[in-house]
């Protein structure tokens, strides 16, 4: 059976996590994903060097791609890469704001001269926004939109979440949104432009806190592993380590409560009947619960668990996740050899996606140069 996107082609001037996550999925899906690189390279192949000598960053999100180095600057490149777009079916681009306009391959240019054509433009603010020119990096739009002020505890401060959220967060919705531009074009005809920005994909995550303070009138604590809006949902030490329990529902607390904890004053407690009042009086429900299990042992405590199907987790390190019996690893095939990297979380009729090469720089070059270069010739002729 043919891959989704077989025979759809991308041209991606890309750098960084949020355009190459996007355009990672694209390929994985079947299409095919020319990567335009600087004379040095995407920098993101210079973030580390633990996967055997190449990025982390660069292997995980940069696999089924061709790459051709380019210098836009150069009328010859310049021209190749019109012809590339002549032939494509998805632009997508993460320069400075403005960068692909003043080449002449703007969104609006390009939309004019190839109707069918999805372009996706990928910045740090919206455009409109006073913001929208500034350059924006993870870390950064993580501490402007909030999300750092509810991450974290109360001694931490504001805090980074441990990956980059907001950079995967927008590939995720760019090629959400060029998905739905391919469908809208198979009704239309018509191609589309794409605007994402980093800021307003964070901003989106966090409703819950934005209306918890503007209408509710509290400032979301930082509450370290436990969850804002529901109780008992948190980490609990026990005589031999932790357990994160999660309780979703009145039920399932009056099961945790009589069935697990075996206290009948909690079941009964009027303080802790409703899941707002747990979460009112969380202080003095996670004190409770814990003065019961710090003397269970995990083994005792996840069996009586899984009896009364209440969920609950361990606390992993990355080291656990290596080893860890539901995590699913893939080989992919780079130049420096093969490497596991975790599976993508989709599976389609009992199959994950196929893991194709991550691409030297520029290793696509000479075969990209030869097939479009001829027909940037006929264009300008």
């Amino acid at each position: 059976m043919a891959d989704a996107l077989e025979g759809i082609v991308v041209v991606a001037l890309e750098q960084a996590v949020a355009v190459p996550i996007a355009t990672c999925r694209l390929a994985d899906a079947g299409a095919r994903v020319i990567k335009l690189e600087r004379a040095e390279g995407d920098f993101s192949r210079g973030y580390d060097d633990y996967a055997n000598g190449l990025s982390s960053y660069f292997v995980w999100i940069n696999r089924g791609k061709e790459s051709c180095r380019v210098d836009l600057k150069q009328p010859g490149d310049l021209a190749m890469v019109e012809a590339m777009l002549g032939q494509a079916d998805i632009f997508i681009q993460n320069l400075a704001p403005g960068a692909t306009g003043r080449l002449g391959i703007g969104s609006a240019d390009l939309r004019k001269r190839h109707p069918r054509l999805i372009t996706c433009d990928v910045s740090g603010y919206a455009p409109g926004t006073p913001h929208y020119t500034r350059k924006a990096y993870d870390l950064l739009v993580q501490a402007e939109a909030g999300l750092s002020s509810i991450t974290g505890n109360e001694s931490s401060g504001p805090t980074r979440i441990g990956v980059s959220i907001a950079d995967i967060s927008t590939g995720q919705a760019a090629y959400a949104a060029i998905l739905e531009a391919l469908l809208r074009r198979a009704r239309t005809g018509e191609g589309s432009h794409i605007a994402l920005s980093l800021f307003d994909t964070i901003a989106e995550l966090m409703n819950v806190p934005y209306l918890t303070r503007r209408y509710g009138g509290i400032e979301p604590p930082r509450l370290g592993l436990a969850h804002p809006s529901i109780a008992p949902y948190g980490v609990f030490q026990l005589a031999d380590g932790n357990v994160l329990l999660a309780v979703q529902s009145e039920r399932e607390w009056q099961i945790l409560a009589r069935d697990v904890l075996s206290s009948e004053a909690l079941a009964n407690a009027p303080r802790f009947a409703t899941n707002v009042l747990r979460v009112r009086d969380r202080k003095a429900l996670d004190e409770a619960i814990q003065a019961i299990l710090i003397s269970r042992s995990f083994t005792h405590l996840t069996s009586a668990l899984d009896k009364a199907a209440i969920a609950y987790g361990a606390v992993s390190s990355v080291g656990d996740l290596i080893s860890h019996p539901a995590a699913t690893t893939l080989p992919v095939e780079t130049p420096a050899g093969t490497i596991e990297v975790l599976a993508p979380p989709a599976i389609v009729d009992g199959k994950r996606a196929t893991m194709r090469r991550v691409p030297g720089l520029g290793e696509h070059e000479a075969a990209l140069r030869a097939e479009f270069a001829p027909l940037a010739a006929t264009r300008s002729a």
